[in-house]
C-alpha cells in the first residue's frame, strides 16, 4: 500500500477521517486512528479534530517532515452511528491488509454517505417513543405517564427526522421539542388526567438530553484534547439553555392562559416493571445508535450490565460510586470485546454508557437556575460534574485495566 500514489493514499485517510468524524468517533479515538491508518500507509501525518472541523497535514515516511498536502474539512458535528462505523473500520483493515485497493477503498467509504430510507427513519421515530416511556418507567411514574411520555416521545422523533432536512428548523430543534413537550403534558394533565408533568417531560427529552456530549467533552479534556473537549462543552451547554428555554417558555404560556393542572399524581407502576423497561430501553437504544441487526443484543446485553452495575453500587455506595462502577466495567468490556471480535469497542462503549451519562441532571440544574432557585440549582449543577468525573474516570481506569486493541 505504501507504494501507492500519494494522493490516492491521502485521499483515501482523509475520507476515512470524515466518515469517523460523521459517525460519531471522539476527537482523541479519530486522531489515534488516522495515525495508525497513516504510518501503515507510509505517510506521516498530523491530524487536528474539533466537533466542527478536521485539518489534515500529510508527507512521506522519512522525509523532512515538511508537509506536502494539508486538507481541511468543514464538518456539522456528527452523531454516533454504529453500523456505518463498523463498515468504516472493515473497510480500514482490509485496504490496510492489501485485501482492498485504496481507491476500491475510498469508493467504498464515498458510498456509506447514502441516506436514510424510509423504513429506518420510521424505527427511529418509533425509538424515540420507546426510550421515553422506558424512562418514565425507570422514573416511577403511572401507566397514564408512560403512556403521554412515549406518545410525546415519537411527536418530537418526528420533529427530529424532519429538522436534519432543514438547517433552521435543526437550529431551533431542541427548544421547539421542549415547548411541545411541556405544553401538551400541561394541558393534558390540566384537562385529560392528572400527571406527573416534570417527570413525563424529561422522559419525552431523553433522547436530545446531552449527556453523551457531556461525556465525551470531559473525556477530552481529560485527554489534553482541549479545544476540541471546550467547543464540545459549549454545544452542550447551548442544547441544555434550548431546552431548558422551551419547557419555561411554555410554563409561562399556560400560566397567561391560566391552566392550572392539579397538584396530585396517580399511583407509580410496580416495582416488577423496571427490568421489563430496562430491557425496552436498550432496544430503543439499539436503533438509536442504528446498529445493525446482528449487532442489536451485544448492544441490548451492554445497556442492561452497565445499569445493573450503577445501580448495584449506587444502592451500596452512592450514585456517583455506581456510576464510577458502571463506567469501569463498560470501559473493560468494551476493550475486551474489540480484542477478541476484531471490530469497534464503541458497539459496547457507546450504548453501555448511555443511561450512565447525566444529561438529566444538567437538564434540572439549568431548569432551577432559570426558575431563580439558585440553590437547588447549584446543588444539582455540582451532582452533574461529580457524576461525570466519576464517569469520566470510570471509563479511563477500564482502559487500564483492559488495553486497547485499537483506537474505535
Amino acid at each position: 500500500m505504501s507504494a501507492a500514489p500519494l494522493h490516492a493514499r491521502v485521499a483515501f485517510v482523509v475520507e476515512l477521517a470524515r466518515r469517523l468524524h460523521q459517525y460519531g468517533t471522539a476527537a482523541p479515538r479519530l486522531e489515534q486512528a488516522i495515525d495508525k491508518v497513516s504510518r501503515r500507509l507510509g505517510l506521516n501525518s498530523e491530524v487536528w479534530s474539533s466537533p466542527t472541523a478536521i485539518i489534515l497535514s500529510f508527507s512521506e515516511a522519512g522525509g523532512d517532515g515538511l508537509a506536502q498536502m494539508t486538507q481541511v474539512m468543514r464538518l456539522p458535528p456528527g452523531d454516533v452511528h454504529l453500523a456505518r462505523l463498523c463498515q468504516v473500520d472493515a473497510i480500514a483493515d482490509r485496504v490496510i491488509a492489501g485485501e482492498l485497493g485504496i481507491d476500491e477503498g475510498a469508493r467504498r467509504l464515498r458510498a456509506l454517505a447514502q441516506p436514510a430510507g424510509r423504513g429506518a427513519l420510521a424505527a427511529l421515530v418509533a425509538s424515540y417513543g420507546l426510550a421515553a416511556g422506558a424512562i418514565a418507567t425507570l422514573l416511577h411514574t403511572s401507566w397514564a405517564d408512560i403512556a403521554v411520555a412515549g406518545a410525546i416521545g415519537v411527536l418530537i422523533g418526528l420533529i427530529a427526522v424532519a429538522g436534519a432536512a432543514r438547517p433552521r428548523l435543526a437550529a431551533a430543534g431542541e427548544a421547539i421539542a421542549a415547548l411541545v413537550a411541556t405544553l401538551l403534558a400541561t394541558l393534558l394533565s390540566a384537562f385529560v388526567v392528572p400527571l406527573a408533568i416534570r417527570s413525563v417531560v424529561l422522559a419525552a427529552l431523553i433522547v436530545l438530553m446531552p449527556g453523551m456530549t457531556l461525556t465525551t467533552a470531559v473525556r477530552e479534556l481529560s485527554s489534553q484534547h482541549l479545544v476540541s473537549g471546550v467547543a464540545r462543552m459549549s454545544g452542550a451547554l447551548a442544547t441544555l439553555l434550548k431546552l431548558t428555554f422551551g419547557a419555561v417558555a411554555a410554563t409561562q404560556l399556560c400560566r397567561v392562559l391560566g391552566v392550572q393542572p392539579p397538584l396530585h399524581a396517580l399511583a407509580p407502576v410496580p416495582a416488577w416493571t423496571e427490568w421489563p423497561a430496562v430491557l425496552v430501553a436498550a432496544f430503543s437504544f439499539a436503533i438509536l445508535f442504528q446498529a445493525a441487526r446482528r449487532d442489536w443484543l451485544l448492544v441490548m446485553a451492554a445497556v442492561a450490565i452497565s445499569y445493573a452495575a450503577a445501580r448495584a453500587g449506587g444502592a451500596t455506595f452512592g450514585a456517583p460510586f455506581g456510576v464510577f462502577i458502571g463506567g469501569l466495567l463498560i470501559g473493560g468490556l468494551s476493550n475486551a470485546y474489540a480484542r477478541w471480535a476484531h471490530r469497534p469497542g464503541a458497539l459496547v462503549r457507546e450504548p453501555g454508557i448511555i443511561l450512565l451519562v447525566p444529561g438529566s441532571v444538567g437538564f434540572r440544574s439549568v431548569s432551577y437556575l432559570l426558575e431563580r432557585d439558585v440553590t437547588l440549582g447549584m446543588d444539582t449543577g455540582l451532582l452533574l460534574l461529580t457524576l461525570l468525573v466519576a464517569l469520566v474516570a470510570g471509563l479511563l481506569f477500564g482502559d487500564l485495566v483492559v488495553a486497547p486493541r485499537r483506537s474505535l
